[in-house]
């Protein structure tokens, strides 16, 4: 009886805490009982939307980057998580702009050995591409696809890869939005 009533009041002496601090904490202050006079405690959980939070432009360089290590850091800024209010189900994530995107890199061989694939549905549709013919017409669509397919494949994954501008060369049409340098 007294390891109950101590137990009490303990949680009762925690709860004036608690109310005088004006916390709101998800707790059961009775294990015993269920009892009409039971007290709970309710925490409220806060879900973002991306109205509510603001949206930076950051502006990348690719010359001499990897394009892997690349494209999983863009990828994470743009799904939000290197915020601390992410959430899956939300875009939270910033713009990113990329710039000189002709000068990416691979490692090893795949320079030379990486095959870009398409097909256009009808039989013997296929086309390939190599990265280094790629690089010459399209350098821009590289990037596209390797941060694509880091992204979540649902209908979040659309809204993301919006947010991503990749262009050729050290011009990009978005100077009226000021996008901090960001060094990867």
């Amino acid at each position: 009886i007294q390891k109950a009533s101590l137990k009490w009041s303990i949680r009762i002496s925690k709860l004036i805490l608690f109310y005088s601090l004006k916390l709101e904490i998800i707790t059961s202050l009775s294990y015993y009982s269920r009892a009409e006079n039971t007290i709970f405690l309710i925490m409220k959980t806060k879900s973002f939307k991306s109205d509510e939070m603001g949206k930076k432009w950051h502006l990348v360089n690719a010359e001499n980057k990897t394009l892997g290590r690349l494209s999983s850091k863009i990828s994470s800024i743009l799904m939000g998580k290197n915020k601390a209010q992410f959430s899956k189900n939300s875009d939270l994530g910033d713009f990113v702009v990329i710039i000189n995107a002709e000068k990416i890199r691979l490692t090893g061989n795949k320079e030379s050995q990486k095959k870009y694939y398409s097909h256009s549905g009808y039989p013997g549709g296929l086309k390939t591409q190599t990265f280094q013919n790629l690089v010459e017409q399209k350098p821009e669509e590289i990037i596209l696809k390797a941060v694509k397919g880091m992204l979540p494949k649902n209908k979040l994954a659309t809204k993301m890869l919006a947010k991503l501008k990749v262009y050729k060369g050290e011009n990009h049409p978005h100077t009226g939005q000021a996008p901090q340098p960001l060094e990867i």
